[in-house]
Parts: structure tokens; C-alpha cells; sequence
């Protein structure tokens, strides 16, 4: 078997960051006068920002409140967010059957690391900026042998990569969404996360 390594997605799979999200939206909605309706936004986080921010802004104004929102982020976002229950069990229980962690996740890296220096989350590589399909290429890169994450397009990820795709409900996609996008296991949230990876390993031992 290849050294286990596990691929986890950040917002709403690790931690919720929700509140700190919404609070960056609303800064930004100060500083440029475009309403951004924060709670909506917040209700449907995994896609690209870019994505979310065309929503609200012509497109000739995107790209400037893209970076806008950036700047604002680290002052409004980073200290609001909490791990998600089971999130620090779950990166200890890889580290302890040996393995590597990895944070594959739409987000900017440099802000990912904000957050995962913030509440003391010690992982091996973060690739960021990456959303399904392009997070196969880090997953891939990085020789991921699992992926984890709360949306569909993390399922797409997984699949992409040839690896299994553990999900969690904690995000804004179903359980029974989960599964037809392909997730191997579907947890409740990552308090399940350390016997569902021993039970996917020794099923990949008995193969």
C-alpha cells in the first residue's frame, strides 16, 4: 500500500468559518457600497470566491472586490473561526497510524495558513486556489491515498484523483448529494473520521 496520506478541504470540513466569512462580507459591503447579502453567501461556501462575488458585482467590478475582500479577510475572518467538531482528533488520528496531512482547498494558501496557525492545526502541505477537478491535481501531486470534504465538487476531486472520498455533513451539500457524487463514506463529521479511515484501510489490506 502506498504511505497514507490524507487530502482535507478547509471551510466547513476542518472548520467552521462561517461567522468570520460573513463579517468580511459585510466589511466589504462598507467599503464599496455593493450590498452583499453575507448570511446567503455563507450558506453555500466551497465554490471559488470569484463565484460567489460575480453575484453581487457587475463584472467589470470582480476583480477589484475580489481583491478587496482578500485584504479585508485576515482583519475579519481568522479569529471568529473554530475547528469543527472532531477536525483536530481527526488530523491526530492520521499522524498517528503514521501518515501525512494535507489542506486542499479553494481558498488562497496564504490564508488557509492563517487559519490553520490560528488554531494551531500543524499539517504537512496546503495547496490552495484549487476547486474539484484542479484539486485532483494536488491530491495527485502530493500522493494523496484519501480525500475528505463536505461538498460535491471534493467528491468530483476524489474521483478525479483515483482516490476514495470520505464526506461530511457538515456543509451546505446532502448526505444523498454526497453519495451520487461519488463518496466512498458519508460521516455525520469528523468525530467519525478515525474509525472510518481503520475500517477503509483494512478493507484496502484485504484486498
Amino acid at each position: 500500500m502506498p504511505a497514507l496520506t490524507v487530502g482535507f478541504d478547509l471551510d466547513m470540513t476542518l472548520v467552521d468559518s462561517r461567522p468570520g466569512i460573513a463579517d468580511a462580507y459585510r466589511a466589504l459591503t462598507a467599503r464599496t457600497g455593493v450590498h452583499v447579502d453575507a448570511e446567503a453567501a455563507v450558506s453555500r461556501l466551497g465554490p471559488p470566491l470569484r463565484t460567489e462575488i460575480a453575484r453581487w458585482f457587475p463584472p467589470e467590478q470582480v476583480d477589484a472586490a475580489v481583491r478587496a475582500y482578500r485584504e479585508l479577510y485576515p482583519a475579519y475572518a481568522i479569529t471568529p473561526t473554530v475547528p469543527l467538531p472532531g477536525a483536530l482528533e481527526a488530523i491526530d488520528a492520521v499522524r498517528a497510524r503514521g501518515g501525512r496531512v494535507l489542506v486542499v482547498t479553494s481558498k488562497l494558501g496564504r490564508l488557509a495558513r492563517l487559519h490553520l496557525e490560528h488554531l494551531g492545526m500543524v499539517v504537512d502541505e496546503v495547496a490552495g486556489d484549487l476547486f474539484a477537478e484542479e484539486k485532483a491535481t494536488a491530491l495527485r501531486r502530493h500522493g494523496a491515498t484519501h480525500y475528505v470534504g463536505d461538498h460535491v465538487a471534493d467528491m468530483v476531486a476524489a474521483g478525479a484523483a483515483g482516490v476514495p472520498g470520505i464526506a461530511v455533513a457538515t456543509g451546505p451539500c446532502s448526505r444523498e448529494d454526497l453519495r451520487a457524487a461519488g463518496a466512498e463514506v458519508v460521516l455525520d463529521d469528523l468525530t467519525g473520521f478515525p474509525a472510518a479511515l481503520d475500517g477503509m484501510i483494512q478493507l484496502a489490506l484485504e484486498q
